[in-house]
């Protein structure tokens, strides 16, 4: 019996031939940036574009982890939460200063997601060109949900995951992880152009730049 895949492909494959031509992929773009990652240009780059979605910004000088937790511990009394998850690869100096912390361990689903106020993770890489940061689902990330359903985010970035262009940003990544391209918070609209934030993910972002 035919499905209607199997029907849809057959009327592909009619279409397109015996031996349909393979047309060749232009790879002529820009494969990177006039500066090296990491560069302060890259960084206030980024910054600016992260500024411009609506995210906040933490400055972090240093890479020490205990100064990080205390820019994270910050950030969120600021925001009234002491509360928040974090994935099992962070360390625990990020969320030391918090008065309850949850390790992920996977088992708690969306609904119990729902009712913690924010999470804490770090990121891959980010690009400063369109202000872009990427969590590849690894220890050090969480898993989609986690990252998805608590209402506000703190996102750790270490300057030198920063980088210029787009290219340069994917080949740093496993194309067979599950990658998520945050840039900013949340954020839709509708056909009156009613910006709404917090639909698909969270609400606030606050993005840590280490380094």
């Amino acid at each position: 019996m035919s499905t209607a895949r199997d029907e849809v492909l057959a009327r592909i494959r009619g279409a397109l031939g015996e031996d349909p031509a393979t047309p060749s992929v232009p790879r002529n773009y820009r494969h990177g940036g006039e500066h090296a990652p990491g560069a302060p240009e890259l960084v206030e780059l980024l910054v600016d574009r992260l500024r411009d979605y609506r995210a906040t910004v933490v400055r972090v000088r240093g890479r020490d982890d205990t100064a990080i937790g205390q820019a994270v511990a910050d950030a969120l009394a600021h925001r009234e939460i002491v509360e928040a998850i974090t994935p099992p690869g962070t360390p625990r100096e990020w969320t030391s200063r918090l008065v309850d912390v949850i390790v992920d361990d996977g088992s708690i689903d969306a609904r119990g997601l729902d009712a913690i106020p924010a999470v804490v993770t770090g990121s891959v890489v980010s690009v400063a060109e369109t202000g872009t940061i990427v969590l590849d689902g690894g220890p050090l990330c969480g898993r989609r949900a986690v990252t998805l359903v608590p209402d506000t985010h703190v996102c750790v970035v270490r300057v030198e995951d920063i980088v210029q262009t787009v290219p340069e940003g994917l080949a740093r990544l496993d194309p067979t992880r599950p990658l998520t391209f945050i840039s900013g918070p949340s954020a839709t609209s509708d056909i009156e152009l009613n910006r709404v934030e917090g639909v698909h993910g969270p609400r606030t972002l606050v993005v840590v730049i280490a380094g």
